[in-house]
């Protein structure tokens, strides 16, 4: 058998090794934010997107411009992303809401408009956003609903 001190001298620097990957260091929201434009469209069978896929950076302060054409009520969730993201503001009608450790899961378009969000993506894999019929794209609907599918690639 093994001393501990040799297995847990071993196995620490292992630990380290696997864990500084997953981690950000410096301020989560140094600014100005870099400004990235989502636009949500009507088409004939659904939501379109423009662009459909994000490249991203982890520890890069974003603000993320969502605007939709308001001809029909369209849900943009983003729950992968934020998931692995630091949140910091969302906007609505230039009003602020300070997400302090707090989150949220999707956004309604009941009318035309734009909605922002600042983040910064602190881990880095490839994250899905639905855009679809409400409610909740990621619920079965009876309907089986419209659904536009994109991405963020975070690296």
């Amino acid at each position: 058998m093994l001393p501990r001190t040799i297995v847990f001298g071993t196995l620490l620097p292992a630990l380290a090794a696997t864990t500084a990957f997953a981690q950000v260091g410096g301020n989560l929201a140094a600014g100005p934010p870099l400004d990235i434009h989502l636009e949500i469209t009507t088409g004939s069978d659904g939501p379109e997107l423009a662009p459909a896929s994000f490249d991203l950076t982890t520890g890069e302060y974003y603000r993320l411009n969502v605007t939709s054409d308001g001809v029909e009520t369209w849900r943009l969730e983003v729950n992968d992303l934020l998931r692995n993201s630091h949140l910091r503001i969302v906007t609505i009608n230039e009003i602020e809401v300070h997400l302090q450790a707090l989150a949220f899961r999707g956004i309604e378009f009941d009318v035309g408009g734009t909605a922002q969000f600042s983040f910064t993506p602190i881990r880095t894999g490839t994250f899905e956003f639905t855009v679809g019929d409400t409610p909740s794209v990621r619920r079965q609907r009876a309907d089986g609903g419209r659904t536009a599918v994109g991405r963020f690639v975070v690296e």
